[in-house]
């Protein structure tokens, strides 16, 4: 984990439990079930009502997660799988929401043949001993997505647990999904993202140092290295940003892209300018959370036109910062 919650005199930390056969027992679980990648406002909604309920019953909330993602296992050979949540970015975002435990059971195509029932009875029941679950409007489960809403208050009726079912949530009447924030992501749309997000969409890694052309031309850039080989990054392009690091908290302005004026390799960078800040990054871990794109990445006729073009952007952010 890169980065860590300050912990206040309420803060309860999410305890993430990894081995299935050896679970504590839940006082009164209140448990919600998805991948809940980016742990976005919709997500965050069904955390809220979770702990609203486990209050009113002295219970503890409880996410059953899977882990790889169900499309990295069922279509191995499609390589476009990206999520927007490492582990670790999952588990924090769920403690700043209150999560209580965070149980991940590995996914394999042999779970995807469970039935709903035997989902039910094997994760839910027998696993957590569910008090009350809660789940989203559209939530399926079980072999071939057999399993919904309906079929959760039947098996409650066999079992002896509660269920609850929140409806979409939306904003300017656009529900809101993962995959939705996956597809502006991709489209360089951060802004909508951000509001589907609740926050800014970040990337986390390590500066490298690389060839230090940017100190050349004025422009000292972090390069940054994202541990996460599943993370999915942002469209190319040139975007105001905001980074931190053991150095602290710094406007910015990142380039995405394979920087055709200086560079023919064809691989991709995420290239990082800092305003106000000198000294050295190398082999630290950097957080970028990606607040508005500027442009897309061009090829200038020279260095020197991308110089001025890296002013002008400077400018433009510097402006667009001051007027948030």
């Amino acid at each position: 984990m890169f980065f860590k919650e300050t912990a206040s005199a309420n803060f309860v930390f999410v305890q993430v439990h990894h081995d299935f056969s050896s679970l504590p027992v839940f006082r009164n679980a209140v448990v919600t079930i998805g991948t809940f990648d980016g742990v976005h406002t919709g997500h965050r909604k069904l955390l809220k009502k979770i702990s609203e309920i486990a209050a009113q019953l002295n219970g503890e909330t409880v996410l059953l997660s899977f882990y790889p993602h169900p499309r990295m296992v069922l279509y191995p050979d499609d390589h476009r799988v990206a999520l927007l949540s490492s582990p670790e970015e999952k588990a924090r975002e769920l403690q700043a929401a209150g999560l209580n435990h965070l149980v991940v059971y590995p996914f394999s195509s042999e779970l995807s043949r469970l039935s709903a029932f035997e989902y039910v009875r094997d994760f839910l029941v027998k696993g957590i001993n569910a008090h009350t679950v809660v789940v989203g409007h559209d939530h399926r489960f079980g072999r071939n997505r057999e399993g919904d809403f309906n079929t959760l208050l039947e098996l409650a009726d066999v079992f002896g647990f509660h269920v609850h079912e929140l409806p979409a949530f939306e904003i300017d009447s656009i529900e809101i999904s993962s995959t939705k924030i996956r597809a502006a992501l991709q489209a360089g749309h951060v802004s909508e993202a951000t509001s589907f997000l609740g926050r800014p969409y970040s990337v986390e890694g390590i500066v490298y140092k690389h060839r230090q052309l940017g100190r050349t031309i004025g422009f000292p850039t972090a390069n940054l290295h994202v541990a996460f080989e599943h993370k999915l990054i942002p469209a190319s392009g040139v975007y105001v940003t905001r980074t931190t690091s053991a150095n602290g908290v710094f406007d910015a302005v990142t380039n995405i892209g394979v920087r055709p004026t200086v560079d023919n390799s064809g691989n991709t960078r995420i290239e990082t300018h800092l305003f106000d800040f000198s000294g050295e990054l190398y082999d630290q871990p950097m957080k970028v959370e990606f607040l508005h794109r500027l442009r897309e990445e061009k090829n200038f006729e020279s260095v020197e036109a991308l110089r001025s073009a890296i002013t002008e952007d400077c400018r433009i952010a510097k402006e667009w910062l001051s007027k948030q």
